[in-house]
C-alpha cells in the first residue's frame, strides 16, 4: 500500500512550521508499513493534482496569497475544483482553507476573488484572533479535540451546503462569533490551525489518512500507534486552555 502526498505551495504558505504535517502523515504512515511519497508542487510547476492520494496547502501572508493568485487561475482552480468534487481528501491551514472561498475583503474594503471551490468567504476585521485555542471536530470529521495556534484577523463565514469542522471550547475560530472552526466538505479539511496542527493530534492526522486510504483502496483499519509522547503534548495544552 502507497499514499501519494501533494504539498502544493511549499516555497511560499510555510508559516509556523506547518510542514510539520507532511513529516506526521509521512511517518504514521511508515510506522504501519505503508509507503509515503511526497511531491512539492511550487508556483509555477505544471504538474497535474491527477494521481494524488492526499493534498496539504499551508497557511501564509496576505502578500503571499495574492502572489498566488495569479498561479492559480492558470488552470489550478479548476483543477482543484474537480478533485474536491471528486473526493481528494484536502488539508488546508489559514490562508490555504481561505483561498478556497469565494472571496478575502479586507478592513479596508478591498477585494481579492479566490478559487470558489467552496461556498465560503472572508472579510478582515480589526481584531487580531492569535494565540493558543481549542476545538472539537464533528462526529463526522472524527470527534477528536484538536489544539492549535491561531494567528488571523480575517473572518471566515460558511454559505449554504458546508458544516464546519468543529466547535470552539478555547479561542476564536472561524469568527469569534458564531462558535465554529474550519470547514469540513466532502474530504476537505480547512482550519486556522498552526502549530504544525497534526504532531500534537495524532487522532485527527489519523482521520485524514483514513479518508486517503479508505478512497484509494476500500475501508480499512489502521493499525493503532503508541501515541504517548504525542498525547502528553495535546494534553498538556488542553489543561493550560482548560478544557
Amino acid at each position: 500500500m502507497e499514499l501519494k502526498i501533494c504539498h502544493m505551495y511549499p516555497d511560499v504558505l510555510n508559516l509556523y512550521g506547518d510542514g510539520g504535517n507532511i513529516m506526521s502523515l509521512t511517518r504514521r504512515l511508515r510506522w504501519r508499513g505503508i509507503e509515503a511519497a511526497v511531491t512539492r508542487l511550487p508556483i509555477g510547476s505544471s504538474a497535474s493534482l491527477s494521481g494524488f492520494d492526499l493534498v496539504f496547502i499551508g497557511g501564509g501572508q496576505d502578500f503571499e496569497q495574492q502572489v498566488l493568485l495569479e498561479d492559480l487561475h492558470r488552470g489550478k482552480d479548476a483543477e482543484i475544483r474537480a478533485a474536491i468534487e471528486d473526493g481528494l481528501p484536502f488539508l488546508t491551514i489559514c490562508g490555504g482553507y481561505q483561498m478556497l472561498g469565494q472571496y478575502y475583503e479586507t478592513y479596508d474594503g478591498k477585494r481579492c476573488d479566490f478559487i470558489g471551490a467552496l461556498n465560503l468567504y472572508t472579510k478582515g476585521g480589526e481584531q487580531r484572533m492569535i494565540g493558543n485555542y481549542a476545538f472539537r471536530c464533528t462526529e463526522e470529521a472524527g470527534g477528536s479535540v484538536i489544539v492549535g495556534f491561531e494567528n488571523h484577523s480575517g473572518k471566515t463565514r460558511l454559505g449554504a451546503g458546508l458544516s464546519p469542522l468543529g466547535r470552539v471550547l478555547a479561542g476564536f475560530g472561524n469568527n469569534g462569533e458564531d462558535g465554529t472552526e474550519g470547514v469540513h466538505y466532502k474530504n476537505v479539511f480547512g482550519t486556522y490551525s498552526h502549530g504544525p496542527l497534526l504532531p500534537k493530534n495524532p487522532a485527527f492526522c489519523d482521520t485524514l489518512l483514513a479518508a486517503a486510504l479508505e478512497r484509494k483502496y476500500g475501508k480499512c483499519e489502521l493499525a493503532p500507534l503508541d501515541d504517548r509522547a504525542e498525547l502528553a503534548a495535546h494534553d498538556e495544552m488542553c489543561a493550560r486552555l482548560k478544557v
